[in-house]
């Protein structure tokens, strides 16, 4: 049986794009010939997408460490490079993408929703391409760039119209298995549920999903027992399905366990303390005083269902009441729908002094200078009116450079030359 995953850390890598090449094609009257050059194809993306077929993360638990398809280079005769094609990672319904720092960057709660967590390097473009004013042949091209880097957690919680929530043993899975296809785990011991269990439910003309969530101890909001890990499912359930368990295997009272029950759940998160619930007392058919718990809710002014999930008595009424209750949820509080952040572009580049050079970071000042042979002056200068036009030479005199200091964009060092007013367009 496949393990259940529902929190993870993935490391993504977007395809590096393809290098464009310079190549020319000899004619008559031109020295250098005709820059026939391709162009590179563009990295693929990574893309976290929900999809209904998967329920468990185990996958990425199994294999952290993902990379999109890098893109082909390019080739004389004006052939470009085929681009990588993106990764596409499917994810369960429910599933929240976070940031290491925690930051939210998505919700994908329906099918097909998806977010880009690493984007694709940049192709590099041919000589062909770089043709402009002032540069007839260029006899360089463009490297490709590399793909993004990104690591995410990805989180899911069980997307359900009902939760069933109760003490261990309290006969949760028995239930959802008699009224769904589900088919969890079930023995006379407690903490027999590790892990949620969906079930889809039909009853009369209503059709709804059913998650049976491992057992709450007092202190689960706390982190003790299993609570802790698993009461974030509870948040996206309609409403809520207390089930009391009257007979002697559990020490405490149904009274005790539902005040302890709502109060972890107001604990963990105070809307659910408000949630639609429907309160059901199990194993009727196993206890003798059964008109004293039934007196108890009333005094409390708790509509109270006793069934028994063993012998299916007073179930179908049950269905059918928490059938009503997600439809009173649904017509008084329609869901949120899920969510992309969309994050502000970063900076062009940034200017530092590191030691005895100045160090310039940044995709848009890298890209400048992403040129596969800077020691050709034409490529150089191109190169140089490219840092220019972007802002580096004026930022870097901002920050107070003089003529002669040494400046680093990647791995390539510059000297740098104070701006002039030419700016070649690109």
């Amino acid at each position: 049986m496949a393990s259940f995953v529902d929190q993870v850390t993935i490391h993504t890598r977007g395809g590096s794009g393809g290098a464009g090449v310079a190549s020319f094609k000899r004619q008559k009257g031109k020295p250098r010939g005709k820059p026939i050059g391709g162009s590179g194809g563009g990295g693929g993306a990574v893309i976290v997408q929900a999809d209904e077929s998967m329920s468990t993360l185990l996958r990425y638990a199994r294999k952290p460490h993902w990379k999109a398809a890098s893109g082909t280079h390019g080739e004389g005769e004006l052939r470009h490079g085929k681009s990588g094609e993106d990764l596409i990672l499917l994810v369960p319904l429910g599933t929240l993408v976070r940031g290491l720092d925690g930051t939210l960057l998505a919700d994908l709660v329906e099918s097909g929703q998806s977010v880009i967590i690493a984007k694709g390097g940049r192709a590099g473009r041919g000589n062909a391409s770089l043709v402009g004013r002032g540069r007839k042949a260029p006899t360089f091209a463009e490297q490709g760039e590399y793909g993004e880097e990104v690591s995410v957690i990805l989180e899911m919680k069980l997307i359900a119209d009902a939760a069933l929530i109760g003490y261990p043993n309290a006969g949760k899975s028995t239930l959802i298995s008699r009224v769904s296809e589900a088919k969890p785990k079930i023995a006379d011991y407690p903490f027999t549920t590790l892990v949620p269990s969906l079930g889809v439910v039909a009853i009369g003309e209503h059709e709804f999903v059913m998650a049976d969530i491992p057992g709450l101890v007092e202190g689960a909001a706390d982190g003790k027992g299993l609570g802790h890990e698993f009461l974030r499912h509870v948040e996206r359930a309609r409403v809520l399905v207390i089930l009391l368990d009257p007979t002697p295997l559990q020490t405490e009272s149904p009274r005790r366990q539902y005040d302890v029950l709502v109060g972890e759940l107001a604990e963990h998160s105070p809307e659910l303390a408000a949630r639609r619930r429907v309160v059901v007392l199990n194993k009727a058919d196993a206890v003798a005083d059964l008109e004293e718990h039934i007196a108890w809710a009333e005094s409390e002014g708790v509509e109270l269902h006793t069934i028994s999930g063993i012998t299916g008595e007073g179930v179908p009424t049950l269905l059918y009441a928490v059938a009503d209750e997600i439809e009173r949820h649904v017509r008084e509080a329609p869901d949120r729908a899920g969510f992309v952040l969309h994050r502000p572009l970063p900076a062009a580049f940034t200017v530092s002094r590191r030691g005895e050079e100045w160090v310039v970071a940044g995709r848009a000042a890298e890209r400048a200078v992403n040129l596969d042979d800077l020691t050709v002056s034409e490529a150089a200068d191109f190169a140089a009116k490219r840092l220019s036009r972007i802002g580096v030479d004026t930022a870097l005199e901002k920050a107070g450079a003089v003529a002669g200091d040494d400046v680093r964009i990647g791995d390539v060092v510059f000297t740098y030359k104070p701006p002039d007013d030419e700016v070649e367009e690109l």
